[in-house]
């Protein structure tokens, strides 16, 4: 008799493995899915042009600026992020503001220029795509770029640098707009 008495097996080893192939499978086909969705917002932001070089002679600067590029969108629509020619890419960026325009140098990154031509004005905020934070508490800087209004948003290293740089873009655009 107690030889017919044995514990159940504890663990069903192929039941759990097959757990976990379905499982990593679901989640390579989410990611998948989510690297096709920014192929393709890539693919239909095609017609905005290739973002003006950093000029090697910017003259002297205004201000600048120690902390992080979070990503453009179309002005006026936060949600609404702009991914072509590596304006959705988040990283490190040290800004610097000329009578020439506005130098993003992004290390990792594309770097790009905005002329002073282009730039529109500047404001604080409290968010950008994929990117909420206290309120004030993004620079978010809005400009021209082909027939699309952009707004690019940044966070300072030291947010107190923030009023600095709003009023500065403002006064920039406000000189530039008479100047037309």
């Amino acid at each position: 008799m107690a030889d017919e008495k044995k514990s159940a097996a504890v663990t069903d080893w192929a039941a759990r493995l097959g757990w976990l192939v379905g499982l990593a499978l679901f989640v390579a086909l989410v990611y998948w899915l989510m690297r096709e969705g920014w192929k393709w917002r890539g693919t239909l932001q095609s017609d905005l042009p290739g973002l003006p070089e950093v000029p090697d002679d910017l003259g002297a600067g205004k201000l600048t600026l120690s902390g992080r590029y979070h990503g453009s969108t179309t002005a006026g629509q936060w949600l609404d992020r702009i991914v072509a020619h590596g304006l959705g890419s988040r990283s490190r960026a040290e800004l610097t503001l000329t009578d020439a325009g506005l130098a993003v140098e992004r290390p990792g990154a594309t770097d790009f220029f905005i002329p002073a031509g282009a730039l529109r004005g500047a404001r604080l905020d409290k968010g950008i795509a994929g990117k909420v934070l206290t309120e004030g508490g993004l620079l978010v800087v809005t400009w021209a770029h082909g027939e699309k209004l952009i707004d690019s948003g940044f966070r300072s290293d030291h947010a107190a640098e923030h009023t600095t740089w709003v009023d500065t873009l403002n006064q920039m655009t406000n000189h530039t707009e008479g100047a037309r």
